[in-house]
């Protein structure tokens, strides 16, 4: 069997474009406070990476925001509340995106690599159908078009469950798993690539973990950046990432050294959900 990596299967905000995973941040806090609940941007950055209905419900059952819940409300935080919430927190997320749109440097160049090697871009969000129908074509203009483009909503199951990644692979007819890489910014993305059967490769610096946008991030000196990328890389391995990089541009050095460890018989392995 070949030892060349045939497929890269990319997440969208804080891997992509959205340099530090900001467009749902407002969107959520704006969400819940419309309800009369305060969250944090730390409150809201949490789940992030998982669909957003089942990041919703996270924020909403945590001990602090369910008690607050229940105390504006008088009831529990319900699959209502759940609705009642993502109702107006996708319109707003949908608004949020053109501002935060722009490709992470050196994207188009790594991407250029892989076709160059004949290797093929996929994607999965944690994002719906709705965000992606104004997010895809603003990537589109800049030069991003994946083959496929799976949507958090698509199928019966969000992140981290696999589902979303074996839905890509089969659209673009991608097989066995140990010769794809899945790219992700949070955990839930890298335990989706992991019970896939994937190589799960995380990204430190431009994703929601570090949370800056590249003006922020160029801004720290030295040794605030190496504070971030270590806090950032120890969280997405403790998730089940084989290898973490700075961001999408490290992509052509990530499939070299993939691509040596398959040579060498290794294959990612997979890891059973819940």
């Amino acid at each position: 069997m070949s030892t060349q990596v045939k497929a890269v299967i990319l997440d969208w905000a804080g891997t992509v474009l959205d340099h530090g995973s900001r467009a749902p941040m407002g969107a959520f806090v704006e969400a819940f406070a419309r309800l009369g609940i305060v969250i944090s941007v730390a409150d809201a950055r949490g789940p992030m990476g998982m669909a957003k209905r089942d990041h919703i419900r996270l924020v909403g059952t945590s001990p602090t925001v369910a008690a607050a819940w229940r105390a504006r409300h008088g009831r529990e935080f319900d699959e209502a509340a759940i609705d009642a919430i993502f109702e107006i927190f996708e319109p707003l997320n949908v608004a949020a995106v053109e501002a935060h749109s722009a490709l992470i440097p050196g994207a188009l160049d790594a991407f250029d690599w892989c076709a160059a090697r004949g290797i093929r871009l996929g994607s999965t969000t944690g994002y719906t159908r709705p965000i992606m129908e104004r997010l895809a074509p603003l990537a589109a203009a800049q030069g991003f078009m994946p083959e496929v483009m799976v949507c958090a909503g698509d199928l019966a199951a969000g992140r981290p469950a696999p589902l979303q990644m074996w839905s890509a692979m089969a659209a673009m007819g991608v097989w066995p798993a140990s010769h794809v890489v899945k790219l992700d910014d949070t955990p839930p993305g890298i335990g989706e690539a992991r019970a896939a059967g994937c190589w799960a490769v995380g990204v430190a610096l431009t994703g929601n973990i570090a949370g800056l946008s590249a003006a922020e991030l160029a801004a720290l000196d030295a040794a605030a950046r190496d504070a971030i990328r270590r806090d950032a890389s120890a969280t997405l391995m403790r998730a089940g990432a084989h290898i973490v990089v700075d961001s999408v541009a490290d992509l052509p050095a990530v499939i070299d050294l993939i691509e040596a460890r398959l040579a060498r018989g290794d294959r990612p392995g997979i890891v059973d959900g819940p």
